[in-house]
């Protein structure tokens, strides 16, 4: 028995999410509408993602680029993610990922149609967490049909 929910392997955390939020937020939409209970959703994912960017960083023991490297690790678990590393700098880190499990566990779950708003919509609010300085820059993702997702982070200095 896990007694512990951070000993869960974050692409399972996601999973277990999906299946409860996706039906809760469906029912909200035929109540509010759709387009009130995405926007209620996605600020209560961006409030959670932030808080873990917090976390994330306490546990890492710092908010830099080498501290978030360390405490990164943990979301490309068990092959939950496939990343090209690109050429970075001090204050710059810039990867694709080139296949996302996470995506494809929405997929199999028939809930493409909520996986941006619950794992990809949180990746901008998680680094702010972490760190308000970095700042993340991308243009597509995998879970929107895109053959990689383009993560450009930077860490701002002045």
């Amino acid at each position: 028995m896990c007694e512990d929910v951070s000993q869960v392997p974050i692409l399972v955390r996601r999973e277990i999410e999906a299946l409860i939020a996706a039906p809760l937020i469906q029912a909200y939409a035929d109540v509010l509408g759709e387009e009130r209970a995405l926007a209620i959703a996605e600020g209560v994912v961006k409030d959670l993602a932030r808080g873990q960017g917090r976390d994330l960083a306490r546990l890492a023991g710092g908010d830099s680029l080498e501290h978030l490297i360390q405490g990164m690790a943990a979301f490309s678990s068990g092959g939950a993610h496939e990343i090209e590393p690109l050429e970075g700098g001090p204050n710059r880190m810039d990867w694709n990922t080139t296949r996302c499990r996470y995506a494809e566990m929405y997929q199999r779950h028939g809930l493409e149609r909520y996986g941006y708003l619950l794992s990809c919509g949180r990746d901008f609010a998680l680094f702010e967490g972490f760190n308000p300085a970095m700042k993340l820059a991308r243009t597509q993702t995998i879970m929107e049909g895109h053959d990689l997702c383009d993560f450009r982070l930077e860490l701002k200095t002045e």
